[in-house]
C-alpha cells in the first residue's frame, strides 16, 4: 500500500502543484491586466494634461497676439492724433504770425501819416500794447491747444495702459 499511497501522495501534490500554478497564473495575469489598464489610463491623463497644455498655450498666444496687435493700433491712433494736432497748432501759428505781420504793416502805413511826436509816441504806445496782447492771447491759444492735444494723443496709449494693468494685475495676484 505503500506506493498506492506514495501515488495518491504524488498525485495530490501534482494536483495541488497544478492548482497553486494555476492560481499563480491567474493573479500574475490579472496584475498584468491591471498594470496596462493603468498604464493606459496614465497614458490617457498624460493625453489629455498635454492636449490641455497646449490648447492653453495656443490661446495664450493667440491672446499675446490679439493684445500687441491692439497696442500697436493704439500707437498708430495715438501717432495720427499727435501729428493733425501738430498740423493745426502750425496752421494756428502761422495764422498768428500773418496777422502779426499785416498788423504791423497797418502800423508802419499809419506812422507815415503822424504830424507830430506826440502821435507818433500814442501810436507807438498802442501799437506795443495791442502786439503784447496779441502775443499773450496767441501764446496763450497755443498752450491750451497742445495741452489737449496731449491729453488726447496719450487717450488711446493710457487706455491700453489701463487694459494692461487689469489684465496682467489678474495673472500676478
Amino acid at each position: 500500500m505503500s506506493t498506492t499511497k506514495a501515488k495518491a501522495t504524488a498525485s495530490e501534490a501534482i494536483e495541488t502543484s497544478t492548482v497553486v500554478a494555476a492560481k499563480g497564473f491567474e493573479h500574475t495575469l490579472a496584475a498584468v491586466k491591471e498594470g496596462i489598464e493603468k498604464a493606459t489610463k496614465g497614458f490617457e491623463s498624460s493625453q489629455v494634461k498635454l492636449k490641455e497644455s497646449v490648447e492653453k498655450a495656443l490661446k495664450s498666444s493667440e491672446e499675446l497676439l490679439a493684445f500687441s496687435q491692439a497696442n500697436l493700433e493704439a500707437f498708430v491712433k495715438a501717432s495720427n492724433i499727435f501729428a493733425e494736432g501738430l498740423q493745426g497748432i502750425s496752421e494756428e501759428v502761422t495764422a498768428s504770425n500773418k496777422a502779426s505781420i499785416e498788423h504791423s504793416v497797418s502800423f508802419t502805413k499809419s506812422l507815415f501819416g503822424v504830424k507830430s511826436i506826440k502821435e507818433a509816441v500814442d501810436l507807438q504806445s498802442s501799437f506795443a500794447r495791442s502786439s503784447i496782447e496779441k502775443a499773450v492771447s496767441a501764446t496763450n491759444k497755443v498752450t491750451d491747444t497742445s495741452v489737449k492735444l496731449a491729453e488726447q494723443a496719450i487717450a488711446p496709449l493710457t487706455e491700453r495702459l489701463s487694459i494692461a494693468v487689469e489684465k496682467f494685475g489678474k495673472v500676478g495676484g
